[in-house]
């Protein structure tokens, strides 16, 4: 481990960012970072003391009063302030974006396993500030080379029409071969500065030394204690002796996760896609009955082989204008990017600055119902074309073979040209795009985590993460979870009039997903991407997609800071007929269903079927400001989950 790194880990880190306008704490020195204000002074993340936003609270729907975070030269926004901390060590000492990326994700496969973790997927977008360019990082999980069409659907194609027992979910068959450390590798040998194996120090430390159980964490536990306790290896890890839930706050230890990261610090991603770890991940995947015997489980197909081929892929990321920008996103096989640049191309037919939100505070204030009303429109018809056309292009082509076919101004004009400005549409229709049918089944997404970054080199990474389900397929080991990401999979290969449907199981496919990784760049006089300007995601599964556009146009049509933008009211719509107000938010209302709420009422008069339940978004984000006329970064987490956002403390001149 490097000197200066392992200094960073052993100390305490000073100073903090936080609020400009007063200066009630001391003032820190002018190197500090990694720790936040308090009323007394800067308190060090992780530290346990007054202040210390690490410090494990009841999770909670929302948090309120959160300020944006200012940096001078770099920033990590993560949905647990362990992995922040981890992530912003990691940049002080000099690390990379992808660097910090890859600390960030070996402390959230322990802090928030729920969520995201080595025994899963992820989807990065980077941005290279030197060479000013974009490119994408494909890290999701693929089916068995021995998967058919009704994996997920039948025991046996031949003998047994039954489902996979106790479910798709919960059984072998759900879980892909996991991508994401060779992903990350990936781009650690393109753009990694620090020592590999330095990298994993803080997650290897927490995991050997102890960490207090999050909130939320300690929620997930307690929900799905039925389905965990059917695993040895998670039953002895998250439940005491007696099969009770281990508390919040109570201090947790995993060994065979610190050895596991050990190993793969020393050895490579060989020593996870190879060797001891492999062979437990195939018994795993293998196992046919819970551990007390009791309940059947249908065992997976996954081999040694599926985890020795396994490829992780660079691909061009989505970049498409808005107004005065450049907006990348991610392709195929996530339908994220393609998704959020169809709605914000439909969007970009209207004037969406005259419909901003009220009373705007904090919290983002309070949206206008019009303003909600063509966002959801338009995300019904990105949906819509994405249900039936999207899939991962390496066995499914784009309609043309080519983006270009779903965001063309031209055509992106002709959906915005459906929307009414009287009356919800309710469910929308694909676009005709082409002579090949390809049928619809509805495939509901969950989980996830996202990861923001920039470093002082001005590189930007936007990381989403997942296991898909909390606590993905329920499958653990060594001191993992395995993901269920299959079940992204459309559940039968035809729709109803036996269609082929583009996101059906083959073997060696990936899932399509919502992961919806983002940069913004302001628009060169030429035309060409300029200037960084914005870095977001969410967690969501498929709702991914409408907390990025909320958050998007928040900040570039509403002039909302990174922090209102993130924190604003979660609205929009799949394509079905209900669209969604966030009801755990403060500005709404959700006394008898959202009847006294303006918004709610408002869009309800439009046609709308709302719904007020409650959101779980968790959208980080950095935008480049400025400060009393000096360049900035500014961060924001989302009130939702527990995140955070740390950088080098801006203390302008």
């Amino acid at each position: 481990m490097s000197a200066a790194l392992l200094a960073l880990f052993l100390a305490a880190c000073g100073g903090s960012d936080g609020e400009l306008a007063t200066a009630t704490p001391p003032a820190p020195p002018p190197d500090a970072s990694c720790a936040v204000d308090t009323s007394t002074g800067s308190v060090v993340v992780g530290s346990g003391l007054a202040g210390d936003p690490a410090a494990p609270e009841a999770a909670s729907g929302y948090r309120v009063g959160l300020t944006p975070v200012h940096a001078r030269t770099y920033m990590v926004a993560a949905n647990t302030p362990l992995a922040s901390k981890a992530g912003c060590d990691v940049l002080k000492a000099g690390g990379s974006a992808v660097d910090a990326a890859i600390a960030v994700q070996m402390v959230l496969g322990l802090v928030e396993p729920q969520s995201s973790g080595i025994g899963g997927g992820a989807f990065m977008l980077h941005y290279d500030a030197r060479t000013r360019t974009v490119i994408s990082y494909d890290g999701r999980e693929t089916a068995p080379a021995a998967a058919t069409e009704n994996y997920l659907r039948w025991i046996d194609d031949a003998t047994n029409h039954a489902p996979p027992v106790p479910s798709a979910r919960a059984s072998g068959r759900a879980v892909g071969t996991p991508g994401v450390l060779k992903m990350l590798e990936l781009a650690h040998k393109e753009h990694g500065k620090l020592p590999w194996k330095d990298l994993f120090q803080p997650g290897i430390k927490l995991a050997t030394e102890g960490f207090k159980i999050p909130g939320r964490m300690a929620d997930a536990i307690a929900s799905h204690r039925a389905s965990l306790l059917r695993d040895a290896e998670a039953a002895a890890t998250y439940y005491n002796a007696d099969g009770t839930p281990r508390a919040p706050g109570s201090t947790l230890t995993i060994p065979a996760y610190a050895a596991t990261l050990t190993a793969i610090a020393n050895n490579g991603v060989g020593a996870f896609y190879g060797g001891p770890i492999a062979r437990s991940i195939v018994d795993k995947v293998n196992i046919a009955a819970s551990a007390d015997g009791a309940t059947p489980i249908t065992p997976g197909k996954t081999t040694l082989s599926d985890l020795s081929s396994y490829v992780a892929k660079k691909r061009p990321a989505v970049c498409t204008t808005y107004r005065a920008y450049w907006v990348c996103g991610m392709g195929p096989p996530s339908s994220g990017g393609i998704t959020v640049a169809q709605s914000l191309g439909i969007l970009e037919n209207f004037n969406l600055e005259l419909f901003g939100p009220t009373a705007v505070d904090k919290e983002g204030g309070k949206p206008d119902v019009f303003g909600v009303h063509l966002i959801a429109e338009s995300e019904r018809l990105a949906y819509a074309d994405r249900d039936k056309y999207i899939a991962d292009t390496d066995f499914v082509s784009l309609p043309g073979g080519t983006w270009n076919t779903m965001l063309n101004k031209p055509y992106l004009r002709s959906r915005a040209d459906l929307i009414s400005f009287s009356r919800s549409m309710g469910t929308a229709q694909a676009g005709d795009l082409g002579a090949v049918p390809l049928g619809v089944v509805p495939t509901p997404e969950n989980g996830t985590t996202q990861v923001t970054i920039a470093d002082k080199d001005g590189n930007v990474v936007s990381f989403t993460s997942t296991v898909e389900s909390s606590f993905g397929s329920f499958h653990m080991t060594r001191g993992f979870m395995l993901n269920n990401q299959l079940t992204d999979f459309a559940a039968t290969p035809t729709d109803d009039a036996g269609v082929p449907v583009a996101n059906r199981v083959q073997p060696g496919k990936r899932p399509r997903s919502s992961m919806a990784p983002t940069l913004v760049f302001r628009k060169a006089a030429d035309g060409a991407i300029g200037d960084f300007a914005m870095a977001t995601g969410s967690p969501g599964g498929a709702t991914i997609i409408q907390y990025v556009v909320k958050t998007l146009v928040g900040v570039l049509d509403w002039k909302l800071d990174a922090q209102q933008a993130t924190s604003m009211v979660d609205f929009g719509a799949e394509n079905n007929v209900r669209t969604s107000v966030g009801g755990e938010h403060p500005n709404v209302n959700v006394t008898g269903n959202g009847a006294s709420d303006p918004l709610v009422t408002g869009l309800r008069a439009l046609g709308h079927t709302v719904s007020v339940g409650a959101q779980s978004s968790g959208v980080a984000t950095i935008v480049r400001t400025q400060v009393k006329g000096e360049n900035a970064l500014q961060g924001g987490a989302d009130p939702r989950r527990e995140g955070l956002a740390l950088g080098d403390t801006f203390i302008p001149r």
